[in-house]
């Protein structure tokens, strides 16, 4: 069943991609046209530009995805103490690092950074890292993990305080994955995601009864200060893509039961 549901969800993301339904939207519109439904297919095809070049000149998706990031904070104060840093994958690109046999980080890679940080002010603690491949074509490369002790011990945390978890592929089965690892069941720590990530994870980590502080990172928007008309398409859908998507990731696993409310808060209600 958790095969069957990971691949339908990257099958359903092909069609669900805000960009691809755009260009699908564009081509569908022109080939009715072309097939004589003329007045329709123009409206479908003229819509589908219109979105395209809207997108292109301004930041739609920080309005879509800042919601998400604004939802948890870093704590202030630091814990005096915590029984671990738990650092979802997700910062790794795989793909090359596989393609050129390096560690390579990706638009995530915050992530790491903010674990080397935390590694350093909380020195006894272990750094738990969970993540397999979430491609549905590089699976069972028996990489993921060996590529995030790479970059862990290169930011300096040593090999022995690492636990490393590389079988999941999405975030409930970091969660189910990792649970059976841990130092302390009950204890706390520190979670390191996405910041747009951070509601689901925190859902998930509740349903499954890990005890988590919030440590987002990776902010994809800017703040309405910031966001300008720039024409910079391919800059706004690293906004634009994450939330879209984290929004019907949110949705999909409240419906399945992954996590016990839709969209999670700081305090659990």
């Amino acid at each position: 069943m958790d095969t069957l549901f990971f691949v339908i969800s990257k099958l359903a993301w092909g069609l669900l991609s805000p960009l691809n339904l755009m260009i699908w939207l564009t081509l569908l519109g022109v080939l009715l046209a072309w097939w004589g439904w003329r007045r329709f297919g123009g409206t479908l095809a003229t819509l589908g530009f219109a979105l395209l070049l809207a997108n292109m000149a301004y930041p739609f998706g920080d309005l879509i995805i800042q919601p998400l990031e604004a939802r948890f904070h870093k704590p202030h104060p630091m814990p005096d103490d915590v029984d671990g840093i738990l650092i979802l994958g997700g910062g790794e690109s795989l793909g090359r690092s596989l393609s050129w046999q390096t560690p390579e980080l990706g638009l995530g890679g915050d992530r790491y950074v903010a674990a080397a940080y935390l590694a350093r002010l909380y020195k006894d603690v272990p750094v738990i890292f969970a993540g397999g491949s979430g491609s549905v074509q590089l699976q069972d490369t028996g990489k993921e993990g060996d590529i995030a002790r790479t970059l862990l011990t290169q930011l300096g945390i040593p090999p022995n305080r690492l636990i490393i978890e590389s079988s999941s592929r999405n975030t409930h089965e970091n969660f189910r994955n990792v649970r059976l690892m841990l130092p302390k069941p009950d204890g706390r720590y520190l979670l390191i995601t996405s910041a747009f990530h951070m509601p689901r994870a925190v859902g998930v980590a509740r349903k499954v009864g890990v005890n988590v502080i919030p440590y987002p990172v990776d902010y994809r928007s800017y703040k309405p200060p910031y966001r300008k008309v720039d024409f910079d398409f391919f800059d706004h859908l690293k906004s634009l893509e994450p939330g879209w998507k984290e929004w019907i990731g949110l949705t999909v696993y409240y419906l399945s039961g992954k996590t016990g409310q839709w969209l999670p808060a700081e305090t659990e209600q």
